[in-house]
């Protein structure tokens, strides 16, 4: 007499993980961008720029206490960042698990940039992790010897902001770890919103080009905009 055992299906489900990491890509791709937007106005001069990072504080006041715009913020990005994380880990893991021993073999059957982009997006997170917590002590926590020695911490309600981002990229190194981390997310997202059109279903050639324009072009403001800072300070056009 035989048994079958049968397995019950993974939880989350597979379908649930990637709508979570279309959400949460989605989100970040969102502050990325909105980021973008206000780390350029370091192009208009210290005072604006500090100003800008201090309406960041007090953004709704008094009507909202000082600081919960901010915090709520930082709440959702963190979260949408962690679950992305943990999604994208556990997608990882049940396709490697799926190939088998024939891991090998597929791996080599995959042609094209889409497969070989696929392939690094585990690698490029890992390294954009890194690179989120390097930003984090740098600019934001001001934990030396991550951040500069004259690291100035927001006294009273001004930030210095502009003088802390310019002591910061006029280390060599630190606006080059700058330079390939956008690169990075620039080629993350890019392969990320291909990714997220396709599982949402869309099979035709034309949806699926107009996605691969829409995500170069993200992609390429991200890195011009964002790479730009740090070489504008090692070139003296901000200081």
């Amino acid at each position: 007499m035989s048994t079958t055992t049968q397995t019950s299906p993974p939880r989350p489900a597979t379908w649930m993980l990637k709508v979570a990491m279309a959400i949460t890509g989605s989100i970040l791709v969102a502050f990325v961008l909105v980021h973008l937007f206000g780390n350029l106005k370091v192009y208009t001069g210290a005072e604006h720029f500090d100003d800008y990072a201090q309406w960041l504080r007090t953004a709704f006041a008094p009507f909202l206490p000082e600081g919960l715009v901010l915090l709520l913020f930082r709440i959702v990005i963190g979260t949408s960042f962690l679950v992305h994380i943990v999604a994208g880990t556990m997608l990882w893991a049940r396709a490697r698990k799926a190939r088998g021993p024939y891991r090998a073999s597929i791996k080599a059957a995959r042609t094209g940039f889409q497969s070989f982009s696929a392939r690094l997006m585990p690698i490029t997170g890992v390294f954009l992790l890194a690179f989120v917590i390097i930003h984090l002590l740098d600019l934001t926590i001001g934990l030396h010897p991550v951040a500069t020695e004259v690291f100035q911490h927001p006294e009273g309600t001004r930030p210095e902001a502009y003088a802390n981002l310019v002591a910061s990229f006029s280390r060599p190194w630190m606006a080059a770890i700058y330079v390939i981390a956008m690169a990075l997310v620039s080629f993350h997202v890019a392969h990320g919103i291909t990714t997220v059109v396709q599982d949402l279903g869309a099979m035709g050639y034309r949806l699926r080009m107009v996605a691969a324009i829409v995500a170069g072009l993200v992609a390429l403001v991200i890195l011009l905009g964002n790479a730009s800072i740090p070489l504008a300070v090692q070139f003296g056009v901000i200081s």
